[in-house]
């Protein structure tokens, strides 16, 4: 939901300017505002991985080759929109390649940290738990090599880092005592005799769920949505035979697909605040094609385990 509100107020303005349609605009950013729950680093990964115990670097390998392939269906469906509603758009000129790299004097150390924390997760130098303490050294460096470490901006900094700790550590200590309750009070094994009680098999239990988390999407943020079923649903899901790093890219490729599903998707009701001359039927119609994909998607890691398997089983 942040990352939609933020790339909209960043994005819309440059793609009005260059002659795209509110509906093709809107949708994408709302639709691309996914992404980032599920390609490395995610915060989500990291707290499904504290919940169900899991190794948080799997899931982050578990989540590249799944994000990929969100991108490239994305990149499908702008193209779909495209010739669905007959919009033509003329490719601007490039920039000098000269200008090219002048451009990126200002971000060529923050894509150099970047590339720095996460190559050193997939390379195996350091866990992810290190390499949030690399990244803010490095960015503190950074910040100290540049001249604009202030004591002020050091205070607030910290001030607001501490703050975004406390909150995370009190949703994770309410997750955590609410897994226990539910291991306690036998709720799993109650919904697992129940489920073998109709005598379904696993694909159509995974089905239910997916119906579960596009009516929670309705109502719900991302973390509220993991912490609140991921205990319930996790035992029962890997008593009948999932993988649990598999089921960990499955729940998240499930979050962001509520997200954006009519009639009420949240990141629409987001860029519709953001940019409210936009319609709210005409953000839903751009949006269609991108759900087309996500559904697509889903299918092929419903079918294809070794879609979100084959990077962390080979490392």
């Amino acid at each position: 939901l942040a990352t939609t509100a933020t790339m909209a107020r960043i994005s819309l303005p440059a793609m009005r300017k260059y002659g795209y349609s509110d509906r093709l605009a809107a949708s994408s950013i709302a639709a691309g505002g996914t992404l980032g729950i599920l390609i490395p680093p995610s915060v989500i990964l990291v707290i499904y991985g504290i919940l169900t115990q899991q190794n948080i670097g799997k899931l982050f390998l578990a989540g590249l080759l799944p994000g990929l392939i969100g991108v490239i269906g994305y990149m499908i469906a702008v193209r779909l929109s495209l010739v669905v509603y007959s919009e033509h758009l003329e490719t601007q000129p490039k920039l000098p390649l000269i200008d090219r790299i002048r451009a990126l004097r200002g971000v060529v150390w923050a894509l150099a940290l970047f590339v720095f924390v996460l190559g050193g997760i997939y390379l195996g130098v350091f866990t992810a738990t290190e390499a949030a303490g690399m990244g803010a050294g490095g960015a503190f460096l950074l910040t100290f090599m540049r001249g604009r470490l202030t004591l002020r901006a050091t205070l607030s900094t910290l001030f607001d880092t501490a703050k975004t700790t406390a909150v995370m550590f009190f949703i994770l200590f309410g997750a955590l005592y609410f897994l226990n309750y539910v291991n306690f009070s036998g709720l799993t094994g109650d919904l697992r005799n129940w489920i073998n009680a109709f005598g379904v098999g696993p694909y159509p239990v995974i089905f239910m769920i997916v119906l579960i988390y596009l009516v929670l999407g309705c109502l719900l943020e991302s973390i509220s949505m993991i912490t609140l079923t991921v205990p319930i649903l996790f035992p029962i899901v890997t008593g009948l035979g999932f993988d649990p790093i598999w089921f960990g890219i499955f729940v998240v490729i499930a979050t962001e697909l509520s997200f954006i599903t009519p009639p009420i998707g949240m990141n629409v009701f987001v860029m519709r605040t953001v940019a409210p001359d936009i319609p709210l039927e005409r953000i839903f119609a751009g949006i269609l094609p991108f759900v087309a994909m996500d559904v697509v998607r889903l299918a092929l890691l419903i079918a294809l385990p070794a879609m979100a398997l084959v990077i962390p089983n080979s490392m």
